[in-house]
């Protein structure tokens, strides 16, 4: 059994990204455990039944996926380039040697949200070998709406090398994709049930399955 934690800037990222790999990580009996990094905030403008309603819904999803532990590191939404890359490394670095996970899963390094560059940044220096031993497998995950709206240029682009076949998964995926009632619409959305349908259609077609969720190996020791 490993420890997988999955590092979601915003609450989403995760279903989005490595949903169906999740679970199948709780299926082969692994403990799962979910980093949110950002929380909308009554200062930044949000409406408090819009919060109280995605409090709900993070409860919600992370009792369908199972997690062992939901931790939150509460920076403000779209304001995490607003703190000092050495607050967020520290944030994350005890989340990591909490917890101590085997498998990371960290958002593209390129993504085009800055609140997803800068937490990459900062959790990516928290992967060193001789500081954290028990980390054994990192991958940059795949977020609609962020990932292929990166600059699309030589070293910027996300290539996948590493895939999984989430066949068994996808419709408990688009289950709890479904629970955050504001983060998905219609097509052409991006974030709609048939464009993440399409792209999981797309990678099972690299990978020789039905549906595939891809990813980018950092890491891998054996």
């Amino acid at each position: 059994m490993s420890k997988v934690l999955v590092l979601a800037v915003h609450p989403d990222d995760e279903t989005l990204g490595c949903g169906g790999t999740l679970l199948k990580h709780k299926k082969s009996g692994d403990s799962i455990h979910w980093l949110i990094s950002t929380s909308a905030k009554e200062s930044q403008g949000f409406a408090k039944q819009d919060i109280i309603k995605r409090e709900k819904e993070i409860e919600c999803v992370g009792k369908m996926f199972g997690f062992t532990t939901v931790t939150r590191l509460g920076i403000s939404a779209a304001g995490a380039d607003e703190l000092p890359t050495s607050v967020l490394v520290k944030k994350i670095s005890k989340v990591f040697n909490d917890i101590k996970p085997e498998v990371i899963y960290l958002p593209f390094m390129k993504d085009v949200h800055s609140d997803h560059r800068v937490i990459f940044e900062a959790a990516y220096s928290c992967i060193k070998t001789f500081r954290y031993p028990f980390i054994k497998t990192v991958l940059m995950m795949e977020t609609i709406s962020e990932t292929e709206l990166a600059l699309n240029m030589d070293k910027e682009t996300f290539v996948p090398n590493y895939f999984v076949d989430i066949s068994r998964f996808m419709d408990k995926k688009i289950r709890i994709m479904n629970i955050f009632k504001n983060e998905i619409g219609k097509h052409p959305f991006p974030r709609s049930v048939k464009n993440i349908k399409a792209l999981a259609t797309f990678r099972g077609a690299m990978a020789g399955c039905k549906y595939a969720e891809s990813f980018m190996l950092l890491k891998k020791i054996c």
